[in-house]
């Protein structure tokens, strides 16, 4: 790093010291690769799909999707991207769009739950109705779209609680949401509940399975149990899913789903009220890359049912090797009971901080929550449980004072 802000270099530099410095830099980044990141990066352990994803990359680095029929490619992909997302989830092919993000993503849910609100039941300030383990997403689209966010307290077992959901309504709640999982626990809220107190009293529902829509399928059809979350629910009103997540497409790839495409065309943006003719778009951005829609696609086609069936299968064994590894070690524990791949580690009487201060003295990156420690299952992670039990085992057993590092999801520049 240099001593001053940086400045435009008078000459510029060669291509091959640039990409010398770009080495160097990145080698101080979060290895996701050698499995001992839990977080950010869902390694796949498939060769050829990350060949292909970074073929992908490089033929369509520099088209923008702004205009998409100037580019019919990438617009044909992606709507084969939200057909095959709305065939898995139970909706209309044409009732949905591909976003830049979970995030993205929630924003539009949000939106359009606003705009449906102002404009079909006349409420002037709609509220946003969320557990407490909802994605802090929602609280970022509430601050940003000027809307009340209502937070409650969730249950005893992590999951949202339908009761107490129930009575935080009013008569100005727009949106209720469930998450599919929640991303601290990995717990499945209860979606048919909630859905149903939605659709009692004519207020739109979002299920947030940013996290768990290209994992919950095939979990179910592994013969594992999945309470309903997806549009088989009739109080479901919009989906999110993440395809750079469990899909295993680069960043940043997900999709919004309706049920109705008249719910979708809310989100839409049309203006001609200047010189440059008109301007329309389906999601909130406006120049958009390329690469990560056409990645979506790849991926999806690359993997097909079968591959995803045998990574989830992966993924679910791995789980229950590190679950049944951890209950073994005397002083820690699962804290609730996942539903999914990701789950929180804590102790009642060893301080799990100290432990994760061996933990990454021993060059793990476990995600520090609020109540313990998080890890999130990969493909990859197969090969590296024992090796992280066993460094587990010793943290627990070879800890002292915590460090004091505080717990973070996110960060700000």
């Amino acid at each position: 790093m240099s001593d001053g802000p940086a400045r435009i270099p008078a000459q510029g530099r060669p291509a091959d010291e640039l990409l010398r410095l770009i080495d160097e830099r990145h080698a101080a980044d979060l290895d996701w690769r050698g499995g001992k990141a839990f977080s950010l990066v869902y390694n796949p352990d498939d060769s050829e799909l990350e060949h292909v994803l970074e073929e992908v990359g490089k033929r369509y680095l520099h088209e923008n999707a702004l205009n998409p029929f100037k580019v019919p490619s990438v617009l044909e992909m992606e709507l084969e991207v939200v057909a095959m997302a709305a065939d898995l989830f139970g909706t209309a092919p044409n009732a949905g769009s591909m976003t830049s993000g979970g995030t993205e993503s929630i924003f539009l849910a949000v939106q359009v739950a606003r705009d449906h609100s102002r404009a079909q039941r006349g409420i002037a300030e709609p509220q946003l109705l969320t557990a407490q383990t909802a994605h802090p997403a929602f609280a970022k689209a509430a601050k940003y779209l000027d809307v009340e966010h209502v937070l409650v307290p969730v249950g005893d077992d992590g999951r949202a609680d339908p009761a107490a959901i129930a009575a935080a309504v009013t008569d100005r709640t727009g949106l209720i949401v469930g998450s599919a999982p929640c991303y601290p626990y990995g717990v499945i809220d209860p979606i048919e509940a909630l859905a149903g107190i939605a659709a009692e009293r004519g207020i739109l529902f979002h299920t947030d399975a940013c996290l768990g829509g290209w994992l919950l399928p095939w979990w179910e059809r592994l013969g594992e149990p999945v309470p309903p979350w997806d549009f088989r629910v009739a109080g479901v009103t919009s989906l999110s899913a993440d395809v750079h997540k469990y899909g295993y497409a680069f960043k940043g790839a997900s999709v919004i789903l309706y049920r109705s495409r008249e719910l979708l065309q809310g989100q839409h943006f049309w203006y001609d009220d200047w010189p440059g003719g008109l301007y329309a778009s389906g999601t909130t951005a406006g120049t958009r890359p390329a690469a990560p829609i056409v990645g979506a696609w790849t991926a999806i086609n690359h993997l097909g049912v079968d591959g995803y069936l045998r990574m989830a299968e992966v993924v679910r064994d791995t789980t229950r090797r590190f679950r049944d590894g951890i209950a073994a070690i005397d002083g820690i524990e699962v804290h609730f009971e996942p539903d999914m791949s990701l789950f929180e580690i804590g102790s009642e009487r060893l301080d799990i901080g100290a432990i994760a201060d061996v933990m990454d003295q021993r060059g793990w990156n476990l995600d520090r929550q609020q109540g313990g420690l998080h890890l999130m299952v990969s493909p990859y992670h197969a090969k590296v449980v024992d090796h992280f039990l066993a460094d587990l085992a010793f943290a627990v057993a070879n800890h002292g004072e915590s460090a004091g590092k505080a717990a973070t999801y996110g960060g700000v520049l």
